[in-house]
């Protein structure tokens, strides 16, 4: 290879379409794999294979995309979706999708990572797609039936660090800094020499937009990206990717993981922000899984109240500006409201990281009344905000979502293993009672099994889920993005909480015992059996309803 005034090795060599290939440095004998790499079907130790985006096949000529903001996200991990675990077998489960009423599947990491299952938040050559999932050709296969089919898809990238085997970046530059955060070392996005390490990171997010036609990417806990330069990576990789979509002629989205609570990132350009198009939003989730479930530990210590969850319903944040017991600190910053949206927050009731950061992996469904589920379900769906489904949900699946891994050096395996009971026992949890994440069994319990959407006691809260879609989709009111125009009622006493929305009133009785609201109008969807009396309506415990005033 030659050397450039730009710093980049580079040599041309005749091969076949499908060479496998690697670079020996510095006149090591071991063959490394290529940081670019699309295919590593040997393992992310092994040499790299030619891909060419252009042998793709894609039937996607007519797809025109579609816009995430107010849309419905089924949040999925392809290892764990189907009982195969591939690509090709997601397919299969596409129409049940469809019938169900979401807008956008989003993939949970499929970028090449050590061993054969995970959840993929450990990659190393970001570039390349995960293997025994179906590699690239699969992976095309997939975004190609759900265009198809009307659906978006999204993908979750990380960005912030790099996974603990395999990564040999440091050899090829400075990838690398010295900052690390708590799931690896940190990225080098500030120091000497970062600008190429910038480019690393901003080209192989446009990849799978571009070469693998892909409507967006959720962006792994982008608080732990250490940028102090003047133009944030996240508002340049937002422009460049407002570019791309120009240039494509379809949107494209970028949907932030932060714990900041910082309206800049979703703040568009012109006005300061970094223009991306929405983030998630723990603080609803955290509302409402509290006022439902009861739990208050660790960073859930300061909601549970019903006015802790009409404030964050309102306002999009709870914690702007306040202080955090959890954090010792205060947290946050107002979102300006009449700007910005309630379409740019995602809202939800779970997801893998609310599930498989427990510490046995449990569901809401396995602690929770099928009433308790349709209450939070109500909340999400029939509030303004964007909404995402974690697999499974939607009929109370009983299988736990755990965290797993695959590691193959023994040494890794065990501190991984270690490593999970550590951090629970300072919670309190017996250390026995920790899933150990190399057990095979870890990852087949978390399996979905597919057998339970038929089953009776499965089957009302599902149709449950698909009601409260088609509303969300065909009212009006309920699609009005605005939380200016959002108004909550409650009683703490008495445990109900209403969301106002035009002429569309959503009542919860969180409570276990029945309770009057004033709510009245035509009930228009269900669970339990509301009486509407005049300007009242009777509620069982655990219930909602919805109602349309005349």
């Amino acid at each position: 290879m030659t050397r450039g005034e730009d710093d980049w090795w580079r040599a041309e060599v005749d091969c076949p379409p499908d060479a496998h290939y690697g670079f020996a440095l510095d006149g090591d004998s071991a063959v490394l794999p290529d940081p670019r790499s699309a295919r590593q079907p040997d393992g992310v130790h092994e040499r790299s294979q030619l891909w060419n985006p252009a042998s793709a096949r894609w039937t996607d000529q007519g797809w025109a995309g579609r816009s995430i903001e107010g849309a419905v996200i089924y949040e999925l991990h392809t290892g764990t979706f189907t009982e195969t675990g591939t690509f090709d077998a997601a397919i299969d489960k596409l129409d049940y999708l469809v019938d169900l009423g979401v807008d956008f599947v989003e993939l949970m990491p499929v970028n090449a990572f050590n061993g054969t299952h995970g959840w993929g938040y450990d990659g190393v050559l970001w570039y390349a797609v995960h293997e025994p999932y179906g590699g690239p050709d699969g992976l095309v296969r997939l975004v190609d039936a759900c265009h198809s089919r009307g659906l978006g898809v999204l993908i979750d990238a990380v960005f912030n660090h790099f996974g603990p085997s395999g990564n040999y970046l440091p050899k090829f530059g400075p990838y690398l800094s010295s900052v690390s955060n708590p799931w690896g070392e940190g990225v080098n996005l500030a120091g000497p020499q970062a600008d190429e390490v910038r480019r690393y990171i901003i080209d192989c997010a446009l990849r799978w937009m571009r070469d693998f036609h892909v409507d967006g990417l959720r962006l792994d806990a982008v608080h732990a990206l250490v940028d102090n330069t003047a133009i944030h990576i996240l508002e340049e990789l937002a422009a460049e990717t407002d570019a791309l979509s120009a240039q494509l002629g379809r949107p494209l989205g970028l949907i932030a993981e932060s714990d900041l609570n910082d309206p800049r990132l979703i703040t568009a350009r012109d006005r300061g922000g970094y223009g991306l198009t929405a983030q998630w939003d723990d603080d609803i989730h955290h509302a409402i899984h509290t006022a439902v479930s009861g739990e208050r530990q660790g960073y859930y210590a300061d909601f549970g109240t019903l006015q802790a969850l009409a404030t964050t319903l309102r306002n999009g944040y709870f914690h702007a500006g306040t202080y955090s017991s959890f954090r010792h600190r205060r947290h946050g910053r107002p979102l300006d409201t009449t700007s910005i949206p309630a379409t740019r927050l995602l809202a939800y009731t779970c997801t893998h990281d609310q599930v498989g950061n427990r510490a046995v992996g449990d569901r809401p469904s396995q602690n929770l009344d099928y009433g308790q589920l349709a209450i939070k379900a109500a909340l999400v769906l029939g509030s303004p905000y964007t909404a995402m489904l974690f697999m499974g949900e939607e009929w109370a699946s009983t299988h736990p979502f755990q965290f797993f891994s695959s590691h193959t050096e023994p040494e890794l395996a065990i501190a991984t293993a270690e490593g999970r009971k550590a951090e629970f026992a300072g919670h309190g949890w017996d250390a026995e009672d920790i899933p150990d994440p190399q057990d095979p069994q870890t990852f087949l319990r978390s399996k979905l099994d597919w057998d339970q959407v038929g089953a009776p006691e499965h089957a009302d809260l599902l149709a449950f889920y698909r009601d409260l879609i088609t509303l969300r989709r065909t009212e009006p009111d309920l699609r009005d993005p605005w939380l200016t125009d959002l108004g909550v009622d409650f009683d703490e006493d008495s445990r109900w909480i209403v969301l106002r929305r035009g002429a569309m009133a959503i009542a919860c009785n969180l409570g276990e015992r029945s309770a009057t609201v004033p709510v009245t109008g035509e009930v228009v969807l269900a669970w339990g059996d509301a009486e509407v009396r005049g300007s009242q309506t009777s509620m069982p415990g655990h219930s909602v309803v919805v109602t349309r005033s005349r």
